[in-house]
Protein backbone atom coordinates (compact mmCIF):
# COMPACT_ATOMS: atom_id res chain seq x y z
CA UNK A 1 0.00 0.00 0.00
CA UNK A 2 1.17 3.13 -1.17
CA UNK A 3 2.22 5.80 1.82
CA UNK A 4 0.66 8.78 2.73
CA UNK A 5 2.30 11.79 3.19
CA UNK A 6 1.72 15.30 4.88
CA UNK A 7 4.79 17.36 3.73
CA UNK A 8 5.34 20.24 6.65
CA UNK A 9 7.78 22.59 4.74
CA UNK A 10 9.00 25.90 7.01
CA UNK A 11 9.26 28.55 4.07
CA UNK A 12 11.88 30.56 5.41
CA UNK A 13 14.44 27.56 6.47
CA UNK A 14 17.74 27.48 5.35
CA UNK A 15 17.42 31.44 4.22
CA UNK A 16 14.39 30.20 1.89
CA UNK A 17 15.96 26.82 0.64
CA UNK A 18 13.18 24.99 1.72
CA UNK A 19 10.49 27.52 -0.24
CA UNK A 20 13.38 27.07 -3.53
CA UNK A 21 13.22 23.38 -3.15
CA UNK A 22 9.31 22.58 -3.22
CA UNK A 23 8.86 22.40 -6.49
CA UNK A 24 11.41 20.25 -6.96
CA UNK A 25 10.44 17.65 -4.04
CA UNK A 26 6.77 17.71 -4.99
CA UNK A 27 7.26 16.78 -8.21
CA UNK A 28 9.71 13.79 -6.95
CA UNK A 29 6.50 13.05 -4.81
CA UNK A 30 4.56 13.00 -7.87
CA UNK A 31 6.82 10.47 -9.95
CA UNK A 32 6.97 8.04 -6.81
CA UNK A 33 3.01 7.80 -7.23
CA UNK A 34 2.40 9.29 -3.33
CA UNK A 35 -0.47 10.71 -2.12
CA UNK A 36 0.85 13.88 -0.35
CA UNK A 37 -0.32 17.43 0.59
CA UNK A 38 1.89 20.43 1.44
CA UNK A 39 1.20 22.18 4.02
CA UNK A 40 3.42 25.32 5.16
CA UNK A 41 4.11 26.13 9.00
CA UNK A 42 3.75 29.32 10.44
CA UNK A 43 5.41 28.43 13.69
CA UNK A 44 7.19 25.53 15.16
CA UNK A 45 4.20 25.30 17.40
CA UNK A 46 2.44 24.96 14.13
CA UNK A 47 4.48 22.29 12.64
CA UNK A 48 3.89 20.40 16.34
CA UNK A 49 -0.21 21.02 15.01
CA UNK A 50 0.36 19.61 11.40
CA UNK A 51 2.33 16.45 12.76
CA UNK A 52 0.04 15.28 15.51
CA UNK A 53 -2.65 15.72 12.15
CA UNK A 54 -0.40 13.78 10.16
CA UNK A 55 -0.07 11.19 12.64
CA UNK A 56 -4.10 10.44 13.33
CA UNK A 57 -4.53 10.20 9.84
CA UNK A 58 -2.46 7.72 9.67
CA UNK A 59 -0.17 9.50 7.10
CA UNK A 60 3.80 9.86 7.40
CA UNK A 61 5.01 13.79 8.38
CA UNK A 62 7.71 14.58 5.91
CA UNK A 63 9.40 17.27 6.86
CA UNK A 64 10.66 20.08 4.30
CA UNK A 65 13.35 22.14 6.38
CA UNK A 66 16.38 21.97 8.95
CA UNK A 67 16.81 19.64 11.93
CA UNK A 68 14.51 22.60 14.09
CA UNK A 69 11.41 21.29 12.21
CA UNK A 70 12.85 17.73 12.70
CA UNK A 71 12.44 18.21 16.09
CA UNK A 72 9.42 19.96 16.65
CA UNK A 73 7.67 17.48 14.40
CA UNK A 74 10.06 13.90 16.41
CA UNK A 75 8.11 16.20 19.67
CA UNK A 76 4.50 15.60 18.14
CA UNK A 77 5.13 12.07 17.40
CA UNK A 78 6.42 10.78 20.48
CA UNK A 79 3.19 9.68 22.29
CA UNK A 80 2.07 7.80 18.95
CA UNK A 81 3.70 4.79 18.45
CA UNK A 82 2.98 4.13 15.14
CA UNK A 83 3.61 7.39 13.77
CA UNK A 84 6.00 7.85 11.07
CA UNK A 85 8.16 10.63 10.34
CA UNK A 86 10.06 11.22 6.91
CA UNK A 87 12.70 13.74 6.46
CA UNK A 88 13.64 15.60 3.60
CA UNK A 89 16.60 18.19 3.44
CA UNK A 90 15.42 21.76 3.34
CA UNK A 91 17.29 23.53 5.40
CA UNK A 92 21.63 25.13 5.81
CA UNK A 93 22.74 22.32 7.97
CA UNK A 94 20.65 18.98 7.66
CA UNK A 95 22.48 16.98 9.91
CA UNK A 96 20.12 14.53 10.65
CA UNK A 97 19.88 13.68 6.93
CA UNK A 98 23.30 13.62 6.72
CA UNK A 99 23.79 11.03 9.66
CA UNK A 100 20.87 8.86 8.36
CA UNK A 101 22.44 8.71 4.98
CA UNK A 102 19.30 10.54 3.65
CA UNK A 103 20.55 12.10 0.00
CA UNK A 104 19.90 16.09 -0.34
CA UNK A 105 18.36 15.74 -3.78
CA UNK A 106 15.22 15.43 -4.07
CA UNK A 107 14.78 12.53 -6.30
CA UNK A 108 16.38 10.37 -3.93
CA UNK A 109 14.74 11.87 -0.85
CA UNK A 110 11.66 11.44 -2.32
CA UNK A 111 11.88 7.61 -2.85
CA UNK A 112 13.49 7.14 0.61
CA UNK A 113 10.09 8.40 1.55
CA UNK A 114 8.07 5.78 -0.75
CA UNK A 115 10.04 2.65 -0.44
CA UNK A 116 12.57 3.12 2.92
CA UNK A 117 12.62 1.09 5.71
CA UNK A 118 11.34 1.72 9.18
CA UNK A 119 14.29 2.66 12.01
CA UNK A 120 13.47 3.33 15.56
CA UNK A 121 15.02 6.68 16.45
CA UNK A 122 16.39 8.11 19.95
CA UNK A 123 15.95 11.61 21.16
CA UNK A 124 16.73 13.98 23.91
CA UNK A 125 14.73 15.59 26.10
CA UNK A 126 15.12 18.75 28.03
CA UNK A 127 12.21 19.91 30.73
CA UNK A 128 9.89 17.87 28.32
CA UNK A 129 11.05 19.54 24.69
CA UNK A 130 12.67 17.37 22.44
CA UNK A 131 15.50 17.55 20.17
CA UNK A 132 16.73 14.78 17.76
CA UNK A 133 20.82 15.80 17.52
CA UNK A 134 23.17 17.64 20.04
CA UNK A 135 22.43 19.91 22.75
CA UNK A 136 24.96 22.08 23.68
CA UNK A 137 26.31 25.58 25.69
CA UNK A 138 28.93 27.72 26.78
CA UNK A 139 30.89 28.88 23.98
CA UNK A 140 28.78 26.80 21.69
CA UNK A 141 25.58 29.13 22.82
CA UNK A 142 27.25 32.07 22.20
CA UNK A 143 28.55 30.86 18.78
CA UNK A 144 25.03 29.36 17.53
CA UNK A 145 23.37 32.92 18.79
CA UNK A 146 25.57 34.54 16.32
CA UNK A 147 24.88 31.65 13.85
CA UNK A 148 21.39 32.20 13.31
CA UNK A 149 21.56 35.84 12.98
CA UNK A 150 24.45 35.45 9.77
CA UNK A 151 23.53 36.21 6.40
CA UNK A 152 22.29 33.02 4.40
CA UNK A 153 24.78 32.98 1.92
CA UNK A 154 26.74 31.64 4.04
CA UNK A 155 25.10 27.76 4.09
CA UNK A 156 26.50 25.52 5.87
CA UNK A 157 29.72 27.48 7.19
CA UNK A 158 27.56 29.33 9.40
CA UNK A 159 28.75 27.60 12.71
CA UNK A 160 32.16 28.07 11.48
CA UNK A 161 31.33 31.69 10.69
CA UNK A 162 29.39 31.99 14.51
CA UNK A 163 32.78 30.01 16.18
CA UNK A 164 35.25 32.92 14.72
CA UNK A 165 33.33 35.71 15.39
CA UNK A 166 32.18 34.60 18.67
CA UNK A 167 35.98 33.51 19.82
CA UNK A 168 37.33 37.36 20.40
CA UNK A 169 34.92 37.64 23.81
CA UNK A 170 35.14 34.65 25.08
CA UNK A 171 36.71 33.92 28.54
CA UNK A 172 36.40 30.46 30.19
CA UNK A 173 33.87 29.32 32.08
CA UNK A 174 33.21 26.82 34.68
CA UNK A 175 31.02 23.96 34.02
CA UNK A 176 29.52 21.39 36.49
CA UNK A 177 28.00 18.13 35.34
CA UNK A 178 26.06 15.17 36.62
CA UNK A 179 26.42 12.24 34.68
CA UNK A 180 23.95 9.63 35.34
CA UNK A 181 24.55 10.92 38.99
CA UNK A 182 28.31 11.31 38.79
CA UNK A 183 29.72 14.28 39.52
CA UNK A 184 32.34 16.44 37.06
CA UNK A 185 33.52 19.56 37.42
CA UNK A 186 36.01 21.46 34.95
CA UNK A 187 36.76 25.11 33.52
CA UNK A 188 36.80 25.83 29.37
CA UNK A 189 34.59 25.74 26.53
CA UNK A 190 31.81 23.78 26.51
CA UNK A 191 29.54 20.79 27.45
CA UNK A 192 27.34 19.27 25.05
CA UNK A 193 25.05 16.03 25.08
CA UNK A 194 24.82 14.73 21.42
CA UNK A 195 21.86 12.08 20.28
CA UNK A 196 23.21 12.34 17.18
CA UNK A 197 26.74 12.53 15.57
CA UNK A 198 26.43 15.80 13.77
CA UNK A 199 25.40 19.53 13.81
CA UNK A 200 26.98 23.29 12.48
CA UNK A 201 26.82 21.45 9.02
CA UNK A 202 28.65 18.44 9.15
CA UNK A 203 30.69 19.17 11.99
CA UNK A 204 30.88 15.61 13.68
CA UNK A 205 31.34 16.93 17.34
CA UNK A 206 30.41 13.36 18.69
CA UNK A 207 31.75 10.91 16.13
CA UNK A 208 30.99 8.04 18.27
CA UNK A 209 27.28 8.64 19.12
CA UNK A 210 24.25 6.42 17.76
CA UNK A 211 20.69 7.83 17.22
CA UNK A 212 19.70 4.02 18.12
CA UNK A 213 21.27 3.12 21.92
CA UNK A 214 19.44 4.94 24.33
CA UNK A 215 22.40 7.01 25.45
CA UNK A 216 23.99 10.30 25.05
CA UNK A 217 27.32 11.30 24.07
CA UNK A 218 28.53 13.97 26.58
CA UNK A 219 31.10 15.73 24.73
CA UNK A 220 33.40 18.08 27.38
CA UNK A 221 35.74 21.19 25.72
CA UNK A 222 37.85 21.87 28.90
CA UNK A 223 40.25 24.86 29.26
CA UNK A 224 42.92 25.87 26.01
CA UNK A 225 44.03 28.55 24.34
CA UNK A 226 42.58 30.52 21.83
CA UNK A 227 45.05 29.36 19.57
CA UNK A 228 45.00 26.05 20.40
CA UNK A 229 40.90 25.97 19.96
CA UNK A 230 41.18 27.52 16.53
CA UNK A 231 43.79 25.70 14.91
CA UNK A 232 41.22 22.39 16.56
CA UNK A 233 38.00 23.91 14.85
CA UNK A 234 38.85 22.35 11.12
CA UNK A 235 39.26 18.88 12.92
CA UNK A 236 35.72 19.07 14.21
CA UNK A 237 34.82 18.47 10.38
CA UNK A 238 36.32 15.06 10.96
CA UNK A 239 35.55 14.08 14.17
CA UNK A 240 39.35 14.10 14.96
CA UNK A 241 39.13 16.46 17.60
CA UNK A 242 38.67 13.81 19.80
CA UNK A 243 41.87 12.82 20.06
CA UNK A 244 43.04 16.24 21.36
CA UNK A 245 43.71 16.32 25.57
CA UNK A 246 41.55 18.96 25.82
CA UNK A 247 38.68 16.54 24.44
CA UNK A 248 36.72 14.45 27.17
CA UNK A 249 33.92 12.02 26.08
CA UNK A 250 31.25 10.61 28.20
CA UNK A 251 28.31 8.57 27.99
CA UNK A 252 25.13 8.79 30.28
CA UNK A 253 21.73 7.97 29.86
CA UNK A 254 20.96 11.52 31.47
CA UNK A 255 23.24 14.49 32.56
CA UNK A 256 22.28 17.63 34.25
CA UNK A 257 24.48 20.97 33.43
CA UNK A 258 25.22 23.80 35.23
CA UNK A 259 27.86 27.02 34.55
CA UNK A 260 28.87 29.50 36.69
CA UNK A 261 27.47 32.17 34.46
CA UNK A 262 24.20 32.81 32.48
CA UNK A 263 23.82 30.52 29.66
CA UNK A 264 21.45 29.57 27.16
CA UNK A 265 21.16 25.44 26.25
CA UNK A 266 21.02 25.30 22.29
CA UNK A 267 19.53 22.08 20.31
CA UNK A 268 19.17 22.01 16.97
CA UNK A 269 20.20 25.17 16.23
CA UNK A 270 17.76 26.55 18.36
CA UNK A 271 17.69 27.80 22.67
CA UNK A 272 15.87 25.24 23.71
CA UNK A 273 16.92 26.05 27.86
CA UNK A 274 18.34 28.00 29.89
CA UNK A 275 21.22 26.59 32.66
CA UNK A 276 21.08 24.63 34.83
CA UNK A 277 19.19 22.14 32.37
CA UNK A 278 18.96 18.34 32.77
CA UNK A 279 19.20 16.71 28.87
CA UNK A 280 18.11 12.75 29.36
CA UNK A 281 18.05 10.92 26.28
CA UNK A 282 14.34 9.08 25.10
CA UNK A 283 14.97 5.27 23.27
CA UNK A 284 13.20 4.35 20.12
CA UNK A 285 10.99 7.26 20.76
CA UNK A 286 10.17 7.85 17.11
CA UNK A 287 10.17 5.85 13.78
CA UNK A 288 11.87 7.03 10.85
CA UNK A 289 12.43 6.39 7.07
CA UNK A 290 15.75 5.48 6.24
CA UNK A 291 17.11 4.28 3.10
CA UNK A 292 16.41 0.59 2.43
Amino acid sequence: MSRRVCLIYNPSAGGGRARRVLPAVEAALHREDLTFRSTATTSLDHAEELAREAAAEGEVAATLGGDGLVGRVAHALRDTPDALLAVLPGGRGNDLARVLGIPKEPEAAAHVVAAGKVRPLDVGDVGGKTFVGIASCGFDSDANRIANAAPSRLGNLVYAYGALRALGAWTPAGFELELDGEPLRYSGWSAAAANSSAYGGGMLLAPDAKLDDGLLEVVISKRSSKIHFLRSLPKVFKGTHVEDPSIEVRRAREVRIAADRPFALYADGDPIADLPATVRAVPEAVRVLVPA
